[in-house]
């Protein structure tokens, strides 16, 4: 603004005040990331992701890489290709011990916890007494009277607060359930082909007996571990909670297993690679007016829940699955201008019937890839619509998600 501003003048008052410009705007961003730097959390591989060509930025109170000296596209690829070690220490994993521990969480959450083996995990949301998502997370039965749950880095203070809420009650009640905080853990994820490969030499469990959502304790590298078959990618992989004074030394081992093809990769090709598969980003594509039946994860609440409807927001979302709703989150592949979070959706008559609220270019597909909410009756693929884009329209198409086809390690069928 300000170069555009002075751009009438003379030459050299022209250049001496951009300059001037130029030099107050960097000074001020130094001093105003250096306040935030300070106030930013870091993980137990802070120092290695700087030395290794990260590029930290905050996110959600902590600093964080979003690339390496690669760019985004090619993690993006690589990640699928070959393989990629995220740090995801930024989450808060946390367990439930006690007898009464699923009966609590089931009654704030739709997944059956009681149906599940012990050793699996499911998808599951928080939410409130409208049906509206509070946060989405992964659940996983450890035993009967033990969960472990991972939450998002940018909902941890207000789903702990959500928690103890309903806990407080629960434990007057009479009940027996007890909560802690893994603070003491950092979080690794290992994602592409060559993830159980990599992984397998660091343990002498066998992994090609650990299907997709399933948990283990087991030794990693020499250290008590809690893994989990899963990821935010699309691609087989794995989560593994670590000690924190082990952290540093199970990255180094795992990057040491496949040099040159497993790549230490950010948030941005996470984002990308999240995209693809067709995954939501809460804050984004889920949110506290959003229920789990119009962001088309009605397949989370589980055959019991829906006859039983003891948890919060369970009329609201029982009305739905049995009358439906009037807008549903689906895929749009566009042209033009990528489309992203807040673009118009118009159908062919310029009509807004929905809005974009995740989108961008497909490292992949080498097309732009978007999801978002559109009206019912408009929601079926193949259906061509408008998106809007710096005030430009360009056509689209109503597309099945994910975009990549995933590749999660299942059982033989």
């Amino acid at each position: 603004m300000m170069k555009r501003a002075v751009s009438q003048l003379g030459g050299t008052v022209r250049r001496t005040l951009a300059q001037q410009s130029s030099n107050a705007l960097r000074e001020t961003s130094r001093r105003c990331y250096a306040d935030d730097a300070a106030n930013l959390k870091k993980t137990m591989l802070y120092d290695y992701h700087v030395e290794n060509g990260g590029k930290m930025v905050p996110f959600a109170g902590w600093a964080m890489p979003i690339q390496y000296k690669d760019s985004i596209m090619d993690s993006t690829i690589n990640c699928r290709t070959n393989g990629s070690l995220f740090d995801v220490s930024h989450m808060c994993g946390l367990s439930l011990k006690g007898p009464d521990a699923i009966d609590f969480l089931e009654t704030l959450v739709v997944a059956d916890i009681k149906g599940l083996a012990n050793g699996t995990g499911t998808l599951s949301v928080f939410t409130n007494e409208n049906g509206g998502v509070i946060d989405d997370t992964v659940i996983t039965k450890v035993t009967d009277d033990h969960i472990y749950l991972v939450v998002n880095a940018g909902c941890r203070d207000k789903d702990l607060a959500h928690l103890e809420k309903y806990l407080k009650p629960f434990l007057a009640s009479g009940k027996s359930v007890g909560w802690h905080i893994h603070d003491e853990r950092s979080l690794l994820a290992l994602q592409g082909p060559l993830a159980g490969e990599v992984l397998q030499k660091l343990t002498k469990e066998d992994l090609s007996k650990m299907y997709f959502s399933d948990f283990k304790i087991i030794d990693i590298n020499g250290s008590e571990c809690f893994l989990t078959r899963t990821g935010y990618t699309g691609e087989d992989g794995f989560e593994i909670s670590v000690p924190d004074e082990s952290a540093l030394d199970l990255t180094k081992a795992i990057m040491d297993k496949a040099p040159g093809k497993l790549r230490l990769t950010g948030l941005g090709a996470r984002d990308s690679l999240r995209l693809e598969a067709g995954l939501c980003l809460y804050g984004n594509d889920l949110e506290q007016h959003i229920s789990p039946i119009e962001a088309g994860l009605a397949w989370t609440v589980g055959k019991r829940r829906r006859a039983e409807g003891n948890f919060l927001g369970a009329e609201p979302i029982l009305r739905q699955i049995k009358d439906g709703v009037s807008r549903r989150r689906v895929g749009f592949i566009s042209t033009g201008a990528p489309a992203r979070a807040h673009s118009e959706i118009l159908d062919l008559e310029g009509k807004n019937i929905g809005e974009i609220t995740s989108g961008g270019f497909s490292p992949c597909l080498k097309k732009n890839i978007s999801m978002g909410y559109i009206a019912t009756g408009h929601h079926k693929n193949n259906t061509q619509v408008k998106v809007t884009v710096r005030s430009k329209s360009y056509d689209a198409v109503v597309t099945k998600m994910p975009f990549v086809p995933s590749k999660y390690y299942k059982p033989p069928q």
